[in-house]
């Protein structure tokens, strides 16, 4: 059984591998892409992709929030060591991050992953007391990363905002999730040429979350929201229980044409497709 089941995820990691070389991107924001100290799991990705065609000589992955032990009960369940009590969801350090690939070189990334709760909202009072000033905004992770492609220099602002749901009536991660969209759209101001992607964790239309705080992204004047399509569809992952939802994003900056996009999919890579957006330097 466990044996059927790690080659069921190999199958799984082969496919997704397969639609990430495919896809031919220049630059690429993977999700759920574990950490380590050494970055050895990056490095064997790089390679694996580099022997499917697509070679990315420059990568970043930061350490995330996302298992990192906070020492507090989050949750409340009597319990300091749970997924739950994390500095962000995970059950282990490093678990889920962001993994940042790259044709053209990335300048130095100013990482605002430590960023507290509560120097950005009132409602990290729901957390614990002793917990208010450690626990930080980012569920996962939050960067700012130049590019520069010729003359042009870009500036990539990375999305993976927490679920907004799984909490009870007092709506603690949809708040969080509320915060962290908040936070990319203000990261998104006042520098030239932002692209912002990843997962906001919302749909426009339908599904829980603030939609007011997606709706300020979506709509930030220094940003245009294609809406990147499979014949039609926009949704960009189908979850067993939540069917079918845009949850992730690509957002080129107004100074950028979009020449096309779209999304690919590959049931055998699991729930979630990949977004894409060509665009034309000014």
């Amino acid at each position: 059984m466990v044996r059927d089941l790690r080659a069921g995820r190999d199958a799984q990691a082969e496919a997704a591998l397969a639609l990430i070389a495919a896809a031919g991107a220049d630059v690429i924001l993977l999700m759920d892409v574990d950490w380590d100290h050494g970055g050895a799991g990056l490095s064997a990705l790089r390679d694996r992709l580099r022997d499917l065609g697509a070679a990315y000589p420059h990568a970043l992955a930061l350490r995330p929030n996302s298992g990192t032990p906070s020492g507090h009960d989050l949750d409340g369940d009597g319990r300091a060591h749970g997924p739950r009590d994390a500095l962000g969801y995970g059950w282990f350090t490093g678990d889920s991050g962001l993994a940042l690939l790259s044709r053209y070189p990335l300048g130095e990334a100013k990482d605002h992953s430590a960023t507290l709760w509560s120097d950005r909202s009132d409602a990290a009072g729901l957390l614990p007391e002793a917990a208010q000033d450690e626990i930080p905004l980012a569920t996962t992770a939050q960067w700012r990363v130049p590019l520069r492609v010729g003359e042009a220099q870009l500036m990539l602002v990375t999305l993976a905002a927490g679920t907004p749901v799984f909490d009870g009536p007092e709506d603690r991660n949809g708040l969080r999730n509320r915060d962290e969209l908040l936070q990319v759209t203000d990261l998104a101001t006042d520098v030239p040429l932002p692209v912002v992607l990843g997962r906001a964790n919302q749909d426009p239309a339908r599904g829980e979350g603030h939609a007011e705080a997606l709706r300020a992204l979506l709509d930030h004047p220094a940003l245009q929201d294609v809406a990147p399509s499979d014949g039609g569809n926009t949704a960009t992952v189908r979850w067993e229980r939540a069917g079918e939802m845009r949850v992730d994003y690509v957002l080129p900056a107004r100074g950028l044409r979009v020449i096309d996009s779209g999304i690919l999919r590959d049931d055998a890579a699991g729930p979630a497709r990949l977004v894409w957006v060509d665009v034309a330097l000014p």
